[in-house]
């Protein structure tokens, strides 16, 4: 009897890895609570090392783990998160639309990605606290997607204080990666993702353990 398929496991089909890459502030871990208990917290605080949370989805009839990291965005933790980009399908650039140097920044992010991160691997640009009042916004909805245009990918504003558009994000980055990993299955290649489990073992679980964070 022939061993089912590598990626195949009893309560998904699909395992993907995502990181939250962005600035300090931003509010990555609070989108990441969000999406993962459908809960807000408005206490904030500095996310040392990584923390990672897990959630199962189902797209067009398929089951997917989503296995979601949480970096610090800190200057000085950028040489701890570089080890995190290895294995990673997609990858969600956030900025505070509040904050333009925030959204400055996602160039210098995107860099970091190129130089460390699978050339394959999925991004998209998420503009967080659009739920704020039009008086604080210091970057325009056109401008964040002018920006996703120039580096061919998608773009959403998002508010995890309403749980605006959170769902989405999500759902579309995991889509388009899906799409991605099947239509290599058709072509008979094996991603080197497939792996991520023992990768993350190595170089991740000890500062996992360690986060009070995870759930």
């Amino acid at each position: 009897m022939a061993a089912p398929p590598a990626r195949a496991r009893a309560d998904h089909d699909y395992l993907i890895k995502l990181l939250l890459i962005g600035d300090s502030g931003v509010g990555k871990s609070c989108l990441l609570l969000r999406f993962s208990d459908g809960s807000f917290t408005t206490s904030f605080i500095t996310t040392i090392g990584i923390d990672f949370k897990i959630r199962t989805i189902e797209l067009d009839g398929k089951r997917i783990k989503l296995q979601i990291w949480d970096t610090a965005g800190q200057e000085r933790f950028r040489t701890i998160t570089t080890a995190y980009y290895r294995g990673a399908m997609g990858i969600l650039l956030v900025y505070d639309v509040t904050d333009e140097s925030s959204f400055n920044n996602i160039r210098n992010w995107i860099r970091n990605i190129e130089q460390h991160a699978s050339v394959s691997v999925n991004k998209i640009l998420v503009g967080n606290k659009a739920d704020m009042d039009e008086s604080k916004r210091a970057v325009p909805a056109s401008k964040g997607q002018a920006l996703a245009d120039e580096y061919g990918i998608k773009f959403l504003e998002t508010s995890a204080k309403t749980n605006m558009n959170v769902e989405e994000v999500f759902f579309s980055i995991g889509r388009d990666i899906k799409q991605r990993l099947a239509e290599s299955d058709a072509r008979g290649t094996e991603p080197q993702t497939l792996r991520i489990n023992e990768q993350d073992k190595a170089a991740g679980g000890q500062a996992a353990q360690k986060s009070s964070c995870c759930g």
